[in-house]
């Protein structure tokens, strides 16, 4: 698809989040992975509600950091438009997931273009829900996620509902969407919906697409051999 102009105050690359309000992110199926069980480093398709590729994701973990750390382990994602450019950056540190140890949780850095920090993933401490700020680059709280309590994917969709900082107003959503009995049970390839107010600053954009990306490790990675996570505690 055409890549749109250059706009002012906006990174480049990420012209074409200021025209939208959707956007869909498809993990492809890794045959080798579902052969072997050899972890092996994730790749997306995102996508616009069209069905046209809008930005290509790959990780970039090396081989024992994938199957020694597994879902937890720290990774940099790479987002890549359709010319072959880099666009957006994400930086995974390797920290604690579980609640049980609160001074160490999960951030996501996100960088746009590479090398220049637009905002942060950060997860909150809670003793029931996955919670998360997302912060932009000053560190200023922008949003809020709020997940589910039981975080589990049996024939529904799983929906993080993206609110105000008060939390008293919900502005979008990031849903983990249903892929069939088949796909659920012997693969950890998902399909997630992104959805956020057309008006928002593209750089939280970009940054919401990053917390998809976290989430997506933090609670599905391990969806296709009974290991997944339901809660925050595990």
């Amino acid at each position: 698809m055409p890549i749109p102009p250059p706009l002012p105050n906006c990174p480049s690359g990420l012209e074409y989040l200021t025209q939208i309000d959707q956007i869909l992110i498809h993990q492809q199926i890794e045959l080798l992975e579902i052969l072997t069980g050899f972890e092996t480093n994730n790749k997306y398709e995102i996508k616009n509600t069209l069905g046209q590729r809008v930005y290509f994701a790959a990780e970039d973990t090396d081989c024992c950091t994938r199957n020694c750390c597994g879902p937890s382990r720290p990774f940099t994602l790479r987002i890549i438009d359709n010319l072959g450019h880099e666009v957006i950056t994400l930086q995974r540190p390797l920290r604690c997931s579980s609640c049980c140890f609160p001074c160490c949780l999960q951030e996501l850095e996100v960088q746009a273009p590479p090398g220049t920090p637009v905002g942060y993933v950060v997860q909150n401490w809670h003793a029931c829900l996955p919670k998360f700020t997302i912060q932009n680059e000053e560190r200023m709280d922008i949003l809020k996620i709020i997940g589910p309590c039981i975080v589990c994917s049996c024939c529904e969709d799983i929906n993080f509902e993206v609110k105000s900082v008060d939390e008293t107003a919900t502005v979008g959503r990031i849903s983990k969407q249903w892929t069939g009995f088949l796909k659920e049970a012997f693969t950890d390839a998902d399909n997630f919906g992104i959805t956020f107010p057309m008006d928002l600053d593209v750089k939280m954009k970009a940054v919401m697409i990053g917390a998809c990306f976290l989430i997506d490790f933090m609670f599905f990675e391990h969806a296709g051999d009974n290991q997944q996570r339901t809660g925050v505690w595990q």
